[in-house]
């Protein structure tokens, strides 16, 4: 017969050394005094550039509308008299962006927003256009785009070599009925516009882009300038 098994004898845990709970604590507290520290100076530093951050971004925003729109065709605060638009498939556009009313006496002048060609040689051209009350356009300037280098890139007017007349120039003043609106496409398409030899697909994509804002902000002007400033454009039901 067996003898029968003894149970383990229990092992208490070792105690902790002396001090260990106080070390453990001044540690934590070390830790949140940093990190507060850290915090309140990250705050301080963002206190303190934000208003140079904030003049950065607006003075952005006018030079890239003055390249679409002069000054002296508005007399209104354009950055105030602004409307929010949702992403807008019509326009090529994903995300939302805003939309600016230039207003001249009190008078309706221009719209000014962008718009997007999805279909660049090398992908995604973004455009800023304005189109002015009398439903011509202003100016149309690429912002964005990723052309090929020396071949399609004279879309962009500061890439263009023609700096007498660049490319992009050839929309300004234009309406549809300058040329009708069935002749807003390429030379090669059977329109007016001019393209360069070797990169039509650049100045196609560009030139359709401008036609369908065109059209959106006409269909759209009466109820675009309406809108009290701040609010969100909803696509008006059909």
């Amino acid at each position: 017969m067996s003898a029968p098994e003894l149970a383990p004898i229990p092992i208490p845990p070792a105690p902790p050394p002396p001090g260990a709970a106080r070390i453990s604590l001044h540690t934590a507290v070390t830790l949140l005094a940093f990190t507060l520290a850290f915090t309140a100076l990250m705050a301080g530093v963002y206190q303190l550039t934000k208003p140079v951050l904030d003049a950065t971004a607006l003075d952005a925003q006018r030079r890239m509308i003055a390249e679409v729109l002069p000054p002296d065709l508005y007399d209104n605060e354009l950055l105030e008299d602004a409307i929010q638009l949702p992403a807008t498939p019509a326009l090529g556009l994903a995300a939302p962006t805003t939309l600016y009313r230039a207003r001249l006496g009190d008078q309706p002048a221009a719209l000014v927003f962008e718009t997007a060609a999805p279909d660049g040689y090398s992908g995604e051209i973004r455009l800023i256009l304005a189109v002015r009350a009398d439903g011509r356009l202003a100016a149309v300037r690429v912002t964005q785009h990723k052309e090929t280098p020396g071949l399609g890139d004279y879309i962009d007017a500061k890439k263009d070599k023609n700096k007498q007349h660049p490319w992009i120039t050839q929309f300004s003043g234009r309406h549809f009925g300058d040329p009708p609106r069935e002749k807003w496409r390429v030379k090669k398409d059977g329109g007016v516009f001019e393209q360069r030899a070797g990169a039509t697909i650049s100045a196609r994509a560009v030139t359709n882009a401008t036609t369908r804002a065109l059209g959106w902000a006409l269909e759209r002007a009466d109820a675009l300038y309406a809108l009290p400033a701040g609010s969100q454009w909803k696509e008006p039901a059909r």
